[in-house]
């Protein structure tokens, strides 16, 4: 985007296998913290409108360490689109996630026109989110397609099979 790395932050939103937020404040408390890091307007409002967005209004004033896993990484997928970011990084999103609640990631990650980079192992997942895909091996680039499709899953499944038994 032209900028320093160091402007980044306020460009990217990310979402992890590990919640990285604070187990001994609130749900509202952890997105409010985060707003006001990222200089969003009215931080308390976004918090609530996002907890809504990710079906947890209702335990807003619990404190995320009494969550479950899965509650915890919703409140990580609305820390992540607390500033409205055009870049999301999911690194294993789904950790923790039902069905329901990783579909609703799915639907907020490809709202607004974002640029989405996902890492993951749930190659079906991959598929719909996706638009282009790259396979690591060992920490290396083994293969890369400019454009994806679910119907592209057998060949890859096969391709992801012969790497992990190798």
């Amino acid at each position: 985007m032209g900028r320093p790395p160091r402007e980044a932050r306020g460009h990217v939103g990310v979402v992890s296998h590990a919640t990285y937020l604070y187990d001994e404040l609130t749900a509202a408390e952890n997105l409010r913290l985060y707003a006001e890091l990222y200089g969003v307007a009215d931080a308390v409002l976004r918090g609530r409108e996002l907890l809504a967005q990710v079906g947890l209004a209702h335990i807003g004033d619990e404190r995320v360490g009494r969550l479950s896993r899965g509650q915890q990484q919703r409140v990580t997928i609305a820390r992540a689109l607390l500033h409205d970011p055009p870049v999301l990084l999911l690194d294993e999103p789904d950790t923790g996630l039902d069905l329901a609640a990783f579909s609703l990631l799915e639907s907020l990650a490809t709202s607004g026109g974002r640029a989405v980079v996902l890492t993951t192992h749930n190659l079906a997942a991959g598929l719909r989110l996706g638009t282009r895909v790259a396979v690591l091996s060992r920490g290396r680039l083994v293969h890369e397609q400019a454009s994806v499709q679910p119907a592209d899953a057998p060949a890859l499944s096969e391709m992801l099979q012969r790497l992990a038994t190798a």
